[in-house]
C-alpha cells in the first residue's frame, strides 16, 4: 500500500499497533477531510480532539463524504461495524477508526 508522509504501512510497531507515523498520518487525513467536506463552523486545524464535530456543524450527508476522503487517502476501508455516529463524533475517534480500518 502507498501511504502519505512515507508511512509504510498503518500499523508500525510488532503487535499490530499503529506506530507514530501511521497515527500522524491518519490525522493529518482526518484534518484534511473535515477540512474539505465537513462544513464544520470552526477551522478542523484547531478543533480540540475531543471536540463534538456535530456541534460544530457535521452532517450524516457529510460524514460519508469524511469517510470516502479518508478511506481514499490512506488506502483503508472502513468496516460496518465502524460506520455509526460515534464514529464521526470527534477528530480522535475519526483517527482511531481510520487506524483501526487497516487492520
Amino acid at each position: 500500500m502507498d501511504y502519505p508522509n512515507h508511512v509504510t504501512s498503518m500499523t508500525d510497531d510488532a503487535v499490530g499497533r499503529p506506530g507514530q507515523a501511521a497515527l500522524s498520518a491518519a490525522h493529518d487525513a482526518v484534518r484534511r477531510a473535515l477540512s474539505q467536506y465537513g462544513g464544520l463552523t470552526a477551522d478542523a486545524s484547531s478543533v480540540a480532539p475531543d471536540a463534538d464535530l456535530y456541534a460544530l456543524g457535521l452532517t450524516s450527508h457529510a460524514t460519508v463524504n469524511v469517510m470516502l476522503a479518508i478511506e481514499t487517502e490512506l488506502d483503508v476501508e472502513f468496516p460496518d461495524e465502524l460506520l455509526t455516529r460515534s464514529t464521526f463524533e470527534t477528530v480522535g475517534a475519526l483517527v482511531a477508526a481510520a487506524t483501526a480500518a487497516d487492520q
